[in-house]
């Protein structure tokens, strides 16, 4: 199913902006005092992160495409692509300036996420009903990763 892989394409357009946006933005000096002692970033660290992620999404676009869309676990990956958006317009709104992924947001997550499950309805797919540790485990995945990748740092303090 082409869909299923859609959602790794976005996701790499999407991931890309952040790749080329993120260390430098997170090293910004005028940030809020609690996002400077989380924030800042590597150029690497980023790497490390969006491809752990990257891991979490090909798997879940992989499933959605053995299965037809009916994998919970591509529906769920589906539906927490498109709610994210929400957390990059809510930081930009919130900062008053750009946040990385940001431009792709409106242009890329937003329309390929509505166009997703319009397919997947117009298909005849049956949505899958909420599985609450599926949505949890997905959820700590962007925070994992990004912890992940920052254990080489923590190793040298």
């Amino acid at each position: 199913m082409k869909l299923a892989w859609g959602l790794l394409a976005a996701w790499i357009v999407h991931d890309l902006e952040e790749l080329a946006t993120m260390p430098s933005f997170s090293q910004q000096p005028d940030l809020p005092a609690p996002l400077t002692k989380v924030l800042p970033m590597s150029r690497s660290e980023a790497a490390t992160a969006i491809g752990l992620t990257g891991v979490a999404i090909a798997a879940a676009s992989a499933a959605g495409a053995a299965t037809g869309g009916r994998s919970k676990f591509f529906q769920a990956s589906l539906m927490g692509f498109g709610l994210h958006a929400g957390t990059h317009l809510a930081q930009s709104a919130v900062l008053r300036r750009y946040t990385p992924g940001l431009i792709t947001t409106p242009l890329v997550v937003i329309p390929f996420s509505v166009w997703a499950w319009r397919r997947l309805k117009t298909e005849g797919v049956p949505i899958a009903p909420t599985d609450r540790r599926l949505t949890l485990a997905l959820a700590a995945i962007v925070p994992l990763s990004h912890a992940i990748a920052r254990l080489p740092r923590l190793r040298r303090t």
